[in-house]
């Protein structure tokens, strides 16, 4: 999962970046509307964390001009006093949560992946798949009842995989979902990596990754 965070205050946003990164959520941030708009301008991103008080203006500004333009990626936004006011009125404009600061970040965790479902149109949290059990808010994979261990960016990648079950997705996509503009320049090599090592650790699951030379991988459920 890749979200932009769009936040002023930059004790609370680096410390939201780092920890969405350790729960293996890439993290791009933003501290003006205008950093926001170049952002999302060259990046596609499967959520949004905006605050409504910026510097150069609201952030429900922002959000009139992605519903405006048709643009439906989950948004979440943040404020520093609770109003009920400032919440119809995100809700309004096509917020899809809200949450008041200060906040626990595992609550922002646990929203982020809420939205994140319920744009796949799944409302559940643990899924299932062969003797796979896949949970991205207690971040385990446990198969055949035995907990499997992976990397940060390994559990995010099986993550990307699975909410998006059976379609194909390219190198290119999944590094995008990996890594923050923030983050050590890495190739598309390194996806071949992450995937090798995951088949490996879900052998005997019932789950298959499958590699669509060309394009790139799908995840089903199969003879593993």
């Amino acid at each position: 999962m890749r979200v932009l965070l769009v936040e002023d205050a930059e004790d609370l946003a680096e410390a939201t970046q780092g920890r969405l990164a350790r729960a293996g959520i890439a993290c791009d941030l933003a501290m003006t509307l205008a950093e926001a708009r170049a952002c999302i301008d060259v990046q596609k991103y499967d959520a949004l964390v905006l605050d409504i008080n910026l510097p150069d203006g609201s952030g429900t500004a922002l959000l009139r001009e992605l519903r405006n333009a048709g643009r439906r990626e989950p948004v979440l936004m943040l404020t520093a006093q609770f109003s009920v006011d400032d919440k119809l009125s995100a809700f309004s404009l096509g917020a899809d949560d809200y949450l008041v600061k200060p906040f626990d970040h595992r609550e922002l965790e646990a929203r982020l992946h809420a939205m994140s479902r319920r744009r796949a149109g799944d409302g559940g949290g643990e899924v299932s798949i062969g003797a796979l059990v896949y949970n991205p808010i207690g971040a385990t994979a446990v198969v055949n009842g035995d907990k499997i261990d992976l990397t940060r960016r390994e559990f995010a990648l099986l993550g990307m995989l699975i909410r998006q079950k059976g379609q194909v997705l390219s190198k290119e996509r999944l590094l995008e979902g990996l890594y923050s503009f923030d983050d050590a320049v890495v190739g598309v090599n390194a996806i071949e990596l992450y995937v090798a090592r995951l088949r490996k650790k879900l052998a005997g699951s019932g789950v298959v990754i499958r590699t669509l030379r060309g394009l790139g991988y799908a995840l089903d459920e199969g003879d593993g």
